[in-house]
Formats: structure tokens, sequence, C-alpha cells
């Protein structure tokens, strides 16, 4: 009887990282995490974020092993300051991790379209947990990671605006 085993391919799963804005003296020890976590030939293309003097943003995509973007979240959130997002794909869904100095970071599963999937322990906690439609609604919040969107939001939006700038130019 032959044994069934998994191709490697099928364990590469699809990457996307984006530092919203990390200060300028972390660049170098971000570049080197990355480097020990993907391939050497992962480098940040490094630009200055307006949103925040003296910081910078960069943003990379990858193909590799699954748990990749757990390990990337890992480390770059023991860095302070450091706005991030990583999300990792495969073909089944993936993961999704977003941080921000205030908030710390928030891990969800997402499905095929990239949206947060909220499982029935998650559900059934908050309505124990809570007494009030408020309560419901906050907790729900919580898992979908609505402050991280909040929060993440404007940084996104600078790269339309700095497009748009230079179409006017």
């Amino acid at each position: 009887m032959q044994r069934l085993t998994r191709s490697s391919t099928s364990l590469a799963v699809r990457g996307d990282l984006t530092i919203h804005s990390a200060p300028s003296a972390l660049r170098n020890h971000i570049d080197w995490a990355l480097v020990d976590l993907l391939t050497p030939q992962i480098r940040c293309d490094w630009t200055p974020q307006v949103l925040k003097a003296g910081t910078y943003k960069c943003a990379l995509s990858w193909r590799d092993r699954e748990g990749v973007a757990s390990a990337i979240a890992t480390v770059l959130r023991s860095w302070h300051y450091i706005y991030f997002e990583v999300q990792e794909d495969n073909n089944n869904g993936g993961e999704l991790f977003r941080c921000t100095p205030e908030l710390g970071i928030h891990r969800a599963l997402t499905d095929l379209s990239g949206s947060v999937i909220m499982n029935q322990n998650q559900i059934d906690a908050v309505l124990a947990q809570s007494f009030d439609e408020e309560s419901i609604r906050l907790g729900l919040s919580l898992i979908i990671g609505s402050d991280w969107e909040n929060e993440l939001e404007p940084f996104r939006g600078v790269a339309h605006q700095e497009i748009a700038h230079l179409r006017a130019i």
C-alpha cells in the first residue's frame, strides 16, 4: 500500500507584509529579521511615511511555508512604535495579523476573499459574557478587529493620496 503524503508545493502559502510606520532606527533590524525568517533575497523598499514624521513604510510579498506570517508578526510586535499588517493565504483561507503600539496585536482567521471569520466558540463566548445589545456589539467588534481597522485605515489611504498627487504634477 502506498503512503499518502502532501507534496511540498501544497505547503507553500502566499503572504503580504505591510509595515505602515516604523522608526528609521529600526529599519535595518526589521530587514535582518525578515531575512532570517524568509530568504536573503527579501529586502524592504523603505519610503518615508508622511503621516508620522521620521518614520518609514514598506510592503513586500512572499511565497513560503505555512506559519511564516505568525513568526513575522511575533518578531515585529516585539519592537514598539511599529504599525503593521501581515496576511498569509493558502487554498482554504488564511490568517491576518494587525498591530499598533496602542492596541497591540490582533489575530484573525480569514476566508478566501480576505474577510474575517468568526467561529461558534467566539460567538458563544461573547453571548455568555454580554448582558445587553451594546456589549454584544463590542464583543463582536473585538473579534473582527474593528479598532485595528480604524487605526490602520489612514495609513492605507496614504498610498492613494500619493498617487493622486503624482498624477496632478
